[in-house]
C-alpha cells in the first residue's frame, strides 16, 4: 500500500491542456488554454505546483503552491486519481468539489461549484496531456455512448482512512424511447438494484431524483444535482469515456448532514 502522499506523486509532470468553463446546461463560456506542472522537491518532501494559464490576446497569468501535506479535504486513488473539495456543505456558503481522473499520460478534470444560494453555477472541464506526449482525438460524448451494461470494479476510499472497500459494479443503461433512458445499477452480489429514469435533452439527461448528467467534450460527462437541497444525500461525478467500451467514473458522495462520507472509482468496461 502506498501512502496517500506518495499516490500524490502519481500526477508529476508538466501538463499542457485547457480549461473550459461551460454553463450548467452545458454552453461553452470560456476556453484557456494551460500548462500545469507538478514538481517534487526537498527529496520529495514538498509538491511545488504552478498554474499557467494563456488567455487569447491577455498576459499569462501564474499562480503558484507549494504543499507540504494534504487536507481534509482531498483523498488519491493508487493510480492517481484524486478529489479535493469541500468537506461539509452549508448553507449560505460556497460548495464543491474537483475530480481528477489519471490514464496513462491523459489526465481530466471537473470542478463542480455551487453558489452561496445552492445553485450549481460553475462546472469546468480540464483536459491535459504529458508534455512530449500526443493528445488523442477524441469526440464530444454521446447518449448513445452510455448505452448498453458495463460489468466494473468500484474502490471506495473513506475520509476518516477506514480500510477501503472494493467491489463488482454493473450498470446497464437502456433507452426506452427517443427521450428517456432507464438505468440500472447491481453492487456487488447483492440481489437489490437501484433503477433511476432519465430524461434526454440533447446532451443533458434529466434524472427524476433532481440530478443530471451532461455529455462534454473529450468523452467526459459531469453528474450531480443543480441545487442542493437540506437534509438530502447527494453526489459529484466526472466520467471519461477513455476509448470505446471503455470508462471510468469518479464519484464524490455527501450525507443527509451535508458531510463528506467517501470517495469512489469505478473502472468498467462495455459488454460486446
Amino acid at each position: 500500500m502506498t501512502s496517500q502522499w506518495e499516490r500524490l506523486f502519481r500526477n508529476e509532470g508538466v501538463w499542457q491542456g485547457s480549461f473550459t468553463q461551460f454553463s450548467p446546461t452545458g454552453e461553452v463560456l470560456e476556453e484557456v488554454a494551460s500548462v500545469v506542472s507538478l514538481e517534487g522537491l526537498n527529496q520529495g518532501d514538498v509538491m511545488r505546483q504552478v498554474v499557467r494559464k494563456l488567455p487569447a490576446q491577455k498576459a499569462p497569468e501564474e499562480q503558484i503552491y507549494e504543499y507540504r501535506s494534504l487536507g481534509k479535504g482531498v483523498l488519491f486513488f493508487e493510480n492517481g486519481a484524486f478529489s479535493q473539495g469541500s468537506i461539509q456543505w452549508g448553507p449560505l456558503s460556497e460548495f464543491g468539489a474537483e475530480l481528477g481522473l489519471i490514464w496513462g499520460d491523459r489526465r481530466l478534470r471537473l470542478v463542480q461549484i455551487f453558489g452561496k444560494d445552492n445553485q450549481l453555477s460553475k462546472l469546468v472541464l480540464i483536459r491535459e496531456t504529458r508534455l512530449g506526449s500526443e493528445r488523442p482525438a477524441t469526440s464530444p460524448l454521446r447518449v448513445a455512448d452510455l448505452l448498453g451494461t458495463w460489468h466494473g470494479e468500484a474502490i471506495t476510499l473513506y475520509p476518516d482512512l477506514r480500510p477501503d472497500d472494493t467491489y463488482q459494479t454493473c450498470l446497464t443503461v437502456k433507452q426506452t424511447d427517443c427521450d428517456r433512458l432507464q438505468q440500472t445499477l447491481q453492487i456487488g452480489k447483492r440481489p437489490q438494484q437501484v433503477q433511476s429514469i432519465g430524461f434526454i435533452q440533447g446532451s443533458l439527461i434529466q434524472f427524476e431524483q433532481g440530478t443530471q448528467v451532461l455529455c462534454l467534450p473529450d468523452g467526459a460527462s459531469a453528474a450531480g444535482p443543480l441545487s442542493v437541497q437540506p437534509q438530502t444525500a447527494l453526489f459529484l461525478e466526472v466520467g471519461w469515456l477513455i476509448e470505446p467500451g471503455l470508462r471510468q467514473r469518479l464519484i464524490r458522495y455527501y450525507d443527509k448532514g451535508g458531510a463528506w462520507t467517501s470517495l469512489t472509482l469505478v473502472t468498467e468496461r462495455r459488454d460486446a
